[in-house]
């Protein structure tokens, strides 16, 4: 607890860099906030929805609505949400034009612009990034997000999340943490930090104080952590500490009721005094921008509606509202708060100011006109080799090399006959059709709707006719509720087969936490592959046939044989020629693929004429 808080003042010191209030930013601030009148400088504070999901796979642009809020407003941010990347540019640039003030555009992109924008390949999720060694590979990755965001025309980046994953049945966070172990997270999260504010992006830490122990999605309800501050302190907050000293520009404040904070009757963490102004500010020494999580979010809506919440956020001490529901009546409130002395004018114009400093230093002084050539070209340029670098380093064997020898790697048409059962698809991916094409495997697909009736058939197929079986779990869930959306059929194959065949290599194309279904014995190579796409297909291919190494750590504890940290070297097995052979099909299969991005690019564009 001491050593906590003595390490305040080197926080200081450390966020006073790159998002700290220059001499230049304050005069430009200065400037900018005498041109506006008091409800301008309130809506600065705000950050407003651009588009959502709409009907036929198209994107809602919320058009009239945004452009009637820069108008009567000059509203101070937008969040990006689903679109094409060509229409929301399109869209940016007219917003930045008639804007009396440029506006600061946010997403929420975890895995990059992907996670909101149509036609963009996705970086790795944060939990199959926890798996690799190599903190540097994060700060790359940090780095290509940050420049796809700033090639995008945004300026702040709602990631990393720094939020421990030490509850399994977490319903929202899981596959987004870094994983289990506060070092790791606190370590990854800076180094992504660094990557995308180099890229000259502002990060985001989330969920403070940490959304990682929960059973509630604060989306549909206000979540309850029973902690003491020492314990928080010791784990929840680590990260946070971490992060900060790595100067990341801002953090997002969660929506949780946490007794030992703030006791007070539904009162989040986001509305909370205690959290953002003592916890935050006094005692962690934080003074970058602090971002509310969604106000639209039930964890508040549901106890604080329309402009309430919002009142409460600023008096809380947080900087910027995000998403609060009606901004009209939002502004009107706060205005009432201040005639109330709940608020007052200078509270405003403080935040105002800040808010207007990191506009300067992430380079709003002038407004920006994203360039629309070739630009879904531009924000891919970067992700396939990226991903490729992250995921072939986390592929984790649970058996030391000693052990994997008679599991692979497996031969081209050997005298061993190969099955591989494909769970949860009924068609060839990028695996199945090279395992069939090169090693002459027979694959057999039970997706998870088959009935459970065809289990023991194929069990006992397997064990008659085959020496050598890999198993595969595809297409389940990200999130565990319903073991992962998994059929009843699926569950008691993965037992039997675990449990019965004598040589089963099985990979886990997933959420890692999905091997505890799995028996283990002598019989089983347990294999985490953690996602689910063709890049992850062609590295494991490469592992089975003894091309690759697996040198991935799990980043979860999975049940106490599968520990936190458990993961062995196992070497590749094939010569140097046989590799550089190996690499060339790749590239190959790297060119196909950008081909085939090229066409779905093309359909993208057309549906939204």
């Amino acid at each position: 607890m001491i050593k906590f808080f003595v390490n305040v003042l080197l926080i200081n010191i450390f966020t006073a860099s790159m998002f700290a209030q220059s001499a230049a930013s304050l005069r430009w601030a200065d400037s900018v906030f005498n041109t506006l009148n008091n409800d301008q400088r309130i809506a600065q504070l705000m950050v407003v929805r651009m588009s959502a999901p709409g009907a036929n796979g198209k994107a809602q642009i919320f058009d009239a609505q945004v452009k009637d809020l820069i108008k009567r407003y000059n509203i101070g941010s937008l969040c990006v949400f689903q679109g094409a990347p060509t229409q929301i540019a399109t869209h940016l640039n007219q917003y930045q034009q008639m804007a009396q003030t440029p506006i600061m555009v946010c997403v929420d992109g975890e895995w990059g612009l992907a996670m909101r924008l149509d036609s963009v390949q996705p970086f790795p999720f944060q939990l199959s990034a926890g798996a690799v060694k190599d903190k540097n590979l994060l700060y790359q990755m940090g780095k290509a997000m940050g420049e796809q965001c700033k090639r995008m025309g945004i300026q702040v980046n709602y990631a990393p999340v720094v939020d421990i994953n030490n509850n399994p049945a977490n319903p929202v966070i899981g596959y987004r943490s870094f994983g289990e172990d506060k070092v790791k997270v606190g370590d990854f999260g800076a180094a992504i930090t660094q990557g995308m504010q180099d890229a000259g992006i502002m990060a985001c830490a989330k969920h403070f104080p940490g959304h990682g122990d929960v059973n509630v999605d604060s989306h549909y309800d206000l979540p309850v952590i029973n902690k003491s501050i020492d314990q928080l302190t010791d784990l929840e907050l680590y990260p946070f500490q971490q992060i900060f000293k790595a100067n990341v520009g801002s953090v997002m404040i969660a929506h949780l009721y946490i007794p030992s904070i703030d006791n007070t009757p539904n009162r989040a963490t986001s509305l909370s005094p205690n959290n953002v102004t003592n916890l935050l500010r006094t005692k962690m020494g934080y003074n970058g921008i602090s971002f509310t999580d969604a106000l639209e979010m039930k964890g508040v809506a549901k106890f604080f509606p329309g402009g309430e919440a919002a009142v409460q956020s600023l008096i809380a001490g947080n900087d910027m509202l995000c998403l609060p529901s009606d901004i009209p009546n939002t502004i009107e409130e706060i205005k009432k708060a201040i005639k109330k002395k709940r608020l007052s004018w200078n509270d405003i114009y403080a935040k105002t100011k800040k808010v207007l400093a990191a506009k300067y230093d992430l380079g709003l002084h002038t407004k920006p006109v994203i360039a629309l050539e070739n630009l879904t070209n531009d924000l891919n340029k970067k992700v396939n080799e990226v991903r490729h670098q992250v995921l072939s380093q986390s592929i984790t064997s649970l058996r030391a090399e000693t052990e994997t020898s008679s599991f692979l790697p497996i031969e081209k048409i050997s005298k061993e006959k190969i099955a591989y059962v494909a769970i949860g698809i009924n068609k060839d991916n990028e695996l199945t059709s090279k395992l069939r094409k090169n090693i002459g495997a027979d694959v057999f697909f039970f997706d998870h709707k088959q009935n459970a009736s065809r289990v023991l058939s194929t069990i006992e197929l397997l064990k008659k006719r085959y020496k050598k079986v890999i198993m595969g779990l595809h297409n389940y869930n990200k999130r565990p509720a319903n073991n992962f959306m998994m059929g009843a059929g699926s569950l008691q194959l993965i037992d039997k087969a675990t449990a019965q065949l004598s040589n089963l290599t099985f990979i886990a194309f997933g959420n890692p936490y999905a091997l505890k279904y799995i028996n283990e014995g002598t019989n089983v190579l347990p294999i985490c592959a953690y996602e689910d796409d063709a890049i992850v297909h062609n590295i494991m291919y490469d592992v089975l046939t003894g091309y690759a190494d697996m040198n991935g750590n799990l980043p979860v504890t999975i049940k106490a044989t599968m520990p936190f940290g458990k993961g062995y070297v196992v070497s590749k097995k094939k010569s140097l020629v046989m590799q550089w052979m190996q690499q060339v099909e790749y590239r190959l299969w790297l060119y196909k693929e950008w081909m085939q991005l090229q066409q779905r690019q093309l359909i993208a564009v057309l549906r939204q004429v």
